[in-house]
């Protein structure tokens, strides 16, 4: 059947008494139709079912002809969702202009459907207009987040005058989560014209309030404010308020904090948070609460990696033996905590039996738990003792532990030069990657390559070419540090 013989079939069952087939004729016009066809998809649009005027929506916006405006602007304040939703659609294909067009969207922006909001604010964006401040503004407390993110990137992009006293006011006395954001979206140089609003907000009934206004009242540097905030604390029940208090407190540089942070200790989400706070403050007493942690009762896994990481940046003198069973611990989280603990532990005065003892350790880890290996590397640069264990490991040892080994090298040590020049042709990326990495560190110290290693240019040079972006780019790097100033680019 030819082109014409199935648009000829399509406008007779336009008239067709089922639904169902006035429907299939609308999106088959739209797909195949010629702007002869306008008309008729024109006047489906006031048919009764609203599917129907839904798919001649749909087949207006695919015939892309004009003449269509008056009746999707009429479908864009449907009360059918579909309808108002592919009409919005039709409209941003079409690429409709005008007034009209921009008060549609305007209406579109209150809609009860999430999905017409969307297309309301996509096409206020297209025509770079606001349509409704109001409504938009009030779109930052939107539940979706791809509704209030629009909203937000709308609002930067056409904000004026008018439209910054409308976030003003929102995030004055806005409901929840738009005032929110509204007070999030404000430079700091309104704070202080929110001063009184901000002080109120404290006792919001929604968190997400409370939440914002204690990041606008430490930007505002009053005196006081550090109190206010700690009294906040001491009655706060939302964990994610009592977490934004808890760092505020913290950058505040509290001392006060220690009773205000107990109670949130054990809480899986604000925990974490109130261990630093604690390792911040650094008492004694607050030393004995971080340590309560791994010792009295059972606490989430971010809990005690935070309390482990607290305990080796304070180098406390009971760390070591709370850390290393930490390494057997069943959960990752864990492991990779006590494994950052040890690194912290390492840059303090420690007794050369327990650096040893703590090296002995790292090591096993280092070839017998492969989740936590970066983990493990990282804690292993804070002991350089290592050094001599790591190079006789390097040939013997898997892919991934020999690429570790290799990153932990002296880099400016000529016998660490050469191993990175054994390793450039590794078959593994990883291994391949460190060594160029190390050997590109090597050359900016020393402005050459180690000695022997002028053979390694044509291998750095079919490095810049290997399946591995990261070699490419770390051999690349090799061959800059080598140029001469002269070199030119």
């Amino acid at each position: 059947m030819g082109a014409d013989h199935q648009i000829a079939f399509f406008l007779r069952e336009l008239a067709a008494p089922e639904p169902w087939r006035r429907v299939a004729a609308a999106k088959g016009l739209g797909r195949i139709g010629r702007s002869e066809q306008v008309q008729a998809l024109v006047h489906v649009g006031r048919d009764a079912d609203p599917a129907v005027r839904a798919a001649a929506a749909l087949g207006l916006g695919r015939l892309g002809a004009p003449g269509a405006d008056d009746v999707l602007i009429s479908l864009m304040r449907d009360p059918d969702a579909q309808v108002r939703r592919r009409a919005a659609l039709a409209a941003q294909r079409l690429s409709l202009t005008g007034p009209a067009v921009i008060d549609a969207f305007a209406r579109l922006l209150r809609d009860p459907d999430r999905h017409v909001r969307l297309n309301a604010l996509t096409g206020l964006t297209r025509l770079k207009a606001i349509g409704d401040r109001k409504a938009v503004v009030l779109l930052l407390g939107d539940p979706d987040w791809r509704v209030w993110g629009h909203a937000r990137c709308l609002l930067v992009t056409r904000m004026d005058d008018d439209l910054r006293a409308e976030v003003l006011h929102t995030a004055r006395q806005g409901p929840g989560a738009a005032r929110a954001r509204a007070l999030d979206m404000l430079p700091s140089r309104y704070t202080h014209r929110l001063r009184d609003s901000l002080l109120e907000g404290l006792h919001n009934p929604a968190f997400e309030v409370r939440e914002a206004v204690v990041g606008k009242l430490v930007d505002l540097k009053e005196r006081g404010t550090a109190g206010l905030l700690l009294t906040t604390l001491q009655d706060e029940r939302h964990p994610d308020v009592a977490r934004r208090l808890l760092r505020a407190l913290g950058r505040l540089g509290e001392r006060r904090l220690l009773a205000a942070a107990l109670p949130w200790l054990d809480h899986p989400d604000v925990g974490p948070v109130a261990v630093d706070v604690l390792a911040d403050i650094g008492t004694p007493t607050a030393v004995r609460q971080i340590r309560s942690v791994l010792t009295q009762w059972p606490c989430h896994p971010a809990i005690q990696a935070a309390a482990a990481k607290g305990l080796g940046e304070l180098g406390d003198r009971k760390a070591l033996e709370l850390l290393l069973p930490l390494l057997n611990d069943e959960d990752k989280e864990v492991r990779s905590g006590a494994l950052t603990g040890l690194g912290r532990l390492g840059h303090h005065r420690l007794p050369s039996a327990d650096r040893r003892r703590v090296v002995e350790t790292l090591m096993h880890c280092l070839v017998s738990d492969p989740q936590v290996l970066w983990h493990t590397g990282s804690a292993l640069r804070s002991y350089p003792e290592v050094l001599p264990w790591v190079r006789g490991l390097l040939e013997e040892a898997p892919p991934d532990v020999r690429a570790t080994a290799l990153s932990l090298l002296d880099d400016g040590d000529e016998a660490d030069g050469r191993l990175f020049l054994t390793y450039l042709s590794d078959p593994d990326d990883d291994v391949r990657y460190q060594a160029a990495i190390g050997l590109g560190r090597y050359a900016e110290e020393h402005g050459a390559l180690p000695p022997g290693g002028d053979a390694a240019i044509g291998v750095l040079t079919a490095l810049t070419s290997d399946a591995s972006g990261g070699v490419r780019w770390a051999a690349a790097r090799v061959l800059r540090a080598l140029e001469t100033p002269d070199a030119g680019p």
